[in-house]
């Protein structure tokens, strides 16, 4: 088991937001209004207003909520608290706790979800993944991908599911810090925004492999991932 990260105070934290939203967006990981990011405060949490472009956010607009998830101050916050509430919960007592989680439509792994969901007839069956482990980075720093049903966006059915689908891999050993919801993107946590944005970046970058290997490339093998455990403490 990981130590617990200790939280962010919040004027660095609103800047963090800001900052890797506009990274984010300016390099085509989000675009118009789409993707969210919020953190963990130790009083409460803040998240990015509802409509709002994360390459232009604003860090006292930002959105505060207290630990019930009631707002207090900044924009309408975005739906997706709720979803990113049951996340920081779920993942609490796992080896892999969420301090931040980035929500985002990135390109390639929508496509991705698109692909899968299409050939499952719209039928994920429960332990469905997205993506599976061709390289070793992306078992390193990202790992299990869960494919979570589609749900309509907001859907609390699909923030309850989420959550204990976190709890599930947990308890087989294997803790996730990213989820895909289907047909509509990915969410993904860690310490801070910023190490939330290096599993973001190298899981797209993961998904734009996979679309453009014809044929598909084969999956590292056991014994392969388990020196990967072994030298690196991954989580697979």
């Amino acid at each position: 088991m990981t130590s617990t990260p200790a939280f962010m105070d919040e004027p660095q934290a609103r800047d963090e937001i800001c900052r890797v939203g506009r990274s984010l967006f300016e390099r085509g990981y989000v675009h118009a209004t789409a993707g969210n990011i919020s953190v963990r405060l130790a009083d409460g949490y803040l998240i990015t207003p509802t409509d709002a472009c994360l390459g232009t956010l604003q860090p006292e607009r930002l959105a505060r909520l207290d630990t019930q998830g009631q707002q207090v101050a900044g924009d309408l916050a975005s739906k997706t608290i709720t979803l990113h509430r049951q996340i920081y919960e779920a993942s609490a007592s796992t080896a892999a706790p969420a301090r931040c989680v980035i929500h985002t439509h990135s390109t390639h792994l929508v496509a991705c979800s698109l692909q899968a969901d299409t050939a499952a007839g719209g039928q994920l069956i429960p332990d469905a993944q997205l993506l599976p482990p061709i390289t070793p980075y992306f078992v390193m720093k990202v790992g299990r991908v869960p494919h979570i049903p589609y749900h309509r966006p907001g859907d609390a059915a699909a923030a309850a599911l989420v959550a204990q689908t976190i709890g599930r891999y947990a308890a087989k050993g294997s803790p996730v810090r990213a989820v895909m919801l289907a047909r509509l993107g990915p969410n993904v946590w860690h310490d801070t925004p910023a190490a939330a944005m290096a599993v973001l970046e190298e899981l797209e970058e993961t998904a734009r492999l996979w679309m453009l290997c014809q044929p598909r490339p084969t999956p590292l093998t056991e014994p392969q991932i388990e020196e990967l455990r072994q030298s690196f403490g991954a989580h697979w």
